[in-house]
């Protein structure tokens, strides 16, 4: 009984349809470890790009630098995030995407140990830029080798990254508040090292190769131009500031931008295997999920490098008590995807798309409204609603634009997406930075004029300083009532300037919900015309 009992266990384990189970959840198993993988790749990015934000204040402490040059501290990355993300995709899709995650591993890496180690403002910016090239190799093939995997289940896998981002932005703050308050802002760079060497490893163990036969030589022109006429740009907004937007360098930064995007995209079109296929954005579809990226970038994510500058001076924080009052939007936009998954069964796309964009911008106008009261629990408010418009769309914008594309061509796809991303977040932090400097000068001048004293330290150094969250050194100079005068009369200036900023995210979010709302009726009256002209193919003659 025993032998038959053995020999039956043995016939039934070498059966096919055991073998085939037992493959089928071997690839499962590898899928789960690469959908992992891959998702905290992406995670580490959005971790290290708005950790930074909180250490901002006292980067500029240490070096004692001005808004220009903090500002830089997020441009620098962003900039060569943003201009390197379509040629990191379509170089992906060339060598293979698991090479190129590796090799933006060690690139980003060894860049983060030269943030660690930088010795000036200028060599941290530096060592921030070669960082954007690394998260841009590392993000478009993440991105590719997740909708590569995945062709079916692709929600599902969407859901499970969208989480991950999510749960990365929540942390975010409060790790960069705790690192920066007790080690020192420093360790916000080195942390990444052991963590770039783990997922290296992980990629290596479980993730198989796959690139796009098919795909042509690398436009190099195209990418030069692109990364010019981006940085060209963000260079002219950050600067602006200081030179003046009617000066002649603001303008020929702004002219040469121009002039190379036209050329960019002229290049794009006489090209067979472009960067970006041209064609995609005559789908209403597509512009529309790339124009919902922009704006949920631009208006939502863009908080994450202001709100904790407001938090430390206009409440005077410190480093980790920012990072927990950040936590109400941070969580809003973990909970957020689960609500767009909920009203993503009962409502078309482009609709679920325009109710994110909405959210956000009422968030920002709640914020704008209650920023200059002084009170938390009001702004806290505004982070929840902002946060959960981001929560919807964070996800969704992502899924829509990769389902635009065939599968051969999903790190154009990620390319796209996500120097999307970016480029709104960098070209926001330019454009929202100018309101907020704008406006808190304009603050600082109309109570210049009643407190005299203070008048003499609201100049160019002062404001540029107040915008950095460096205080203490901006009114270094005051003390006793006049210093104590001085900061108040700083405090609200700042909550001013931040108002006007958010003021205007919100009224961008809501333009860029209706234009969204627009090419959604577009998209509705050409598959009804689809489908009629099919119903009127199948009738009988």
């Amino acid at each position: 009984m025993t032998g038959k009992t053995i020999g039956s266990s043995i016939g039934v384990s070498n059966s096919p349809s055991a073998h085939l189970m037992s493959e089928t959840k071997e690839r499962a198993g590898s899928a789960r470890f690469v959908l992992l993988t891959a998702s905290a790749t992406c995670a580490l990015i959005t971790l290290d790009t708005n950790v930074v934000a909180v250490a901002l204040p006292s980067i500029a402490r240490d070096f004692h630098a001005g808004f220009a040059d903090v500002e830089w501290v997020v441009s620098a990355y962003m900039v060569a995030f943003a201009a390197c993300l379509l040629p990191a995709g379509a170089l992906a899709d060339r060598i293979g995407r698991k090479r190129m995650l590796i090799a933006g591993l060690a690139v980003f890496s060894l860049a983060s140990l030269g943030c660690g180690l930088a010795p000036s403002a200028v060599a941290l910016n530096v060592a921030r830029a070669a960082k954007g090239v690394g998260a841009a190799m590392l993000l478009t093939s993440a991105l590719a080798i997740i909708a590569n995997t995945f062709h079916e289940g692709a929600a599902r896998a969407w859901a499970v990254w969208g989480t991950c981002m999510g749960v990365s932005t929540t942390i975010a703050p409060l790790v960069g508040g705790v690192i920066t308050q007790w080690a020192g802002w420093r360790w916000i760079f080195l942390m990444n090292l052991p963590i770039c060497a783990l997922l290296a490893a992980c990629a290596w163990r479980g993730m198989r190769e796959s690139r796009n036969r098919e795909a042509g030589a690398l436009d190099l022109a195209g990418s030069a131009l692109f990364a010019a006429a981006l940085a060209l740009g963000i260079w002219a907004l950050i600067d602006a500031q200081a030179d003046g937007w009617a000066s002649w360098r603001t303008e020929a930064r702004l002219a040469a931008c121009a002039v190379l995007f036209v050329v960019f995209v002229r290049v794009q079109r006489s090209r067979a295997h472009a960067m970006i296929d041209l064609a995609l954005f005559r789908q209403p579809r597509f512009v529309a999920a790339v124009l919902a990226m922009f704006g949920y970038a631009a208006c939502a994510q863009v908080m994450m490098t202001f709100l904790p500058l407001y938090l430390q001076n206009a409440f005077g924080l410190p480093a980790v008590r920012a990072g927990i009052g950040m936590l109400p939007f941070a969580i809003a936009m973990v909970v957020g995807p689960y609500i767009g998954a909920a009203l993503g069964k009962r409502v078309p796309g482009m609709a679920l798309l325009t109710l994110g964009l909405t959210i956000i911008g009422a968030g920002n106008l709640l914020t704008a409204l209650f920023a200059g009261m002084s009170n938390y629990a009001l702004i806290a408010v505004g982070m929840i609603v902002t946060g959960l418009g981001a929560g919807v769309l964070n996800g969704d914008t992502q899924k829509a634009i990769m389902a635009c594309v065939p599968p051969n061509r999903t790190g154009m796809a990620s390319g796209i997406s996500t120097t999307t991303r970016f480029t709104a977040i960098v070209t926001s932090v330019g454009v929202l930075g100018a309101v907020l400097a704008t406006r808190t000068q304009a603050a600082l001048d109309s109570h210049a004029g009643d407190f005299v004293q203070a008048g003499n330290g609201f100049d160019a150094a002062f404001l540029s300083r107040l915008l950095a969250g460096d205080l203490a050194h901006a009114g270094a100079n005051l003390s006793g009532p006049a210093g104590a005068a001085v900061a108040a009369i700083a405090r609200a200036s700042f909550a001013s300037g931040f108002s006007a900023a958010l003021g205007v995210a919100g009224i961008c979010a809501l333009t860029i919900a209706a234009a969204v709302w627009l090419l959604g009726g577009r998209v509705r009256t050409e598959s009804s015309a689809q489908a009629q002209g099919k119903a009127g193919s199948a009738l009988p003659e």
